[in-house]
């Protein structure tokens, strides 16, 4: 269990020298990152109506594992001359939930999750499920060295991308129909709200373009000699928390989670517009004495019409008269 030749342990100390180095200061890294970001998640968890910062806050936890791991491994086979296959199989485990678990993130962000919807639809569920695990299994079978997994990690990869691509698409061009009828309409207190929105998934989408082409100088190198390892390494580890700390405060932005209560709980399709708004003056004397049967502002109410049945219909009151009593307004809407 914890063996190692001793004919190879005079090479194996100088070519990987400053590997146990090299994982203490990114194990410091992540693990301040991720602690850090928990602990914000947590105390801010009045305010966030989300789960999108706890799940963006597991995966440092899960590399800050691995890279402990990692130290521990290569400081016992570098110093101690003893090289555990325990210890590498955490390594090999950690590595591979994290990700899948960074994968499984973007996905979601993509989707729209917390961001522009609370929930998602079970057909995303499962095709996120689905995609998690079948990259679980690509990686494992790649990292064991099984013949065709290869391909078949590349294959899931190029699924992955094309999805997160499309619906980080789909995003933009529903907020920007957003933005544009917001515009039109002069409502400026929504603009701000949809406008962050909209550059948040604009940044995600050049990050994922980037991510893109980094797993593919990173990942499908031909070069595999020990001489330069530590230095491949380095960039590896340095590109993999750029990134997900790049779109992790790109998403702490706390306008995505404080304003959930204008945004469809779960969204049915990609063909949604903004509600009709309507714009009505009245004093307070007529506000005191308001039913619902007089919400007939232009809005179709025939029974004959049942297409415009299912259909949201937003009311806004601005600035009632402050002699309006609370008994009134409640009444008034019941």
């Amino acid at each position: 269990m914890q063996e190692a030749s001793s004919s190879s342990l005079p090479a194996l100390s100088s070519a990987y020298q400053p590997l146990p180095s090299l994982y203490l200061g990114f194990l410091a890294i992540w693990a301040a990152s991720g602690i850090s970001w928990a602990f914000s998640s947590w105390r801010n968890r009045h305010f966030q109506a989300n789960n999108l910062q706890w799940i963006l806050a597991l995966v440092p936890l899960i590399k800050a594992l691995q890279m402990a791991l990692s130290f521990l491994f290569w400081y016992s086979c570098v110093h101690l001359h003893t090289c555990s296959l325990w210890m590498s199989f955490g390594v090999y485990v950690t590595g591979i939930l994290f990700q899948t678990a960074s994968f499984v993130s973007f996905m979601l962000i993509s989707h729209g999750y917390c961001i522009m919807y609370e929930r998602l639809s079970i057909r995303e569920r499962r095709t996120t499920a689905g995609l998690g695990c079948l990259l679980y299994l690509s990686l494992i079978g790649y990292k064991a060295a099984v013949p065709y997994f290869t391909g078949f990690l590349l294959m899931n990869y190029f699924a992955s991308f094309y999805i997160i691509f499309c619906r980080t698409s789909q995003c933009l061009l529903v907020l920007r129909e957003q933005l544009n009828f917001v515009e039109e309409e002069d409502i400026h207190s929504l603009h701000g709200t949809l406008n962050t929105k909209y550059t948040m998934f604009k940044r995600f989408q050049g990050t994922m373009q980037v991510a893109a082409v980094a797993f593919i100088m990173v990942y499908m190198r031909a070069d595999d000699t020990p001489d330069n390892y530590w230095f491949r390494v380095l960039v590896r580890e340095w590109v993999q928390f750029c990134i997900f700390m790049y779109i992790g405060w790109n998403f702490r932005i706390p306008e995505a989670s404080l304003h959930l209560p204008v945004m469809p709980l779960m969204k049915s399709n990609w063909e949604i517009t903004m509600p009709p708004i309507y714009s009505v003056e009245m004093d307070a004397a007529d506000f005191r004495g308001l039913v619902s049967d007089q919400w007939h502002v232009g809005v179709r109410t025939s029974h004959a019409e049942p297409c415009y049945s299912s259909q949201p219909l937003l009311v806004l009151v601005q600035n009632p008269s402050p002699k309006v009593s609370r008994a009134a307004v409640a009444s008034g809407f019941s």
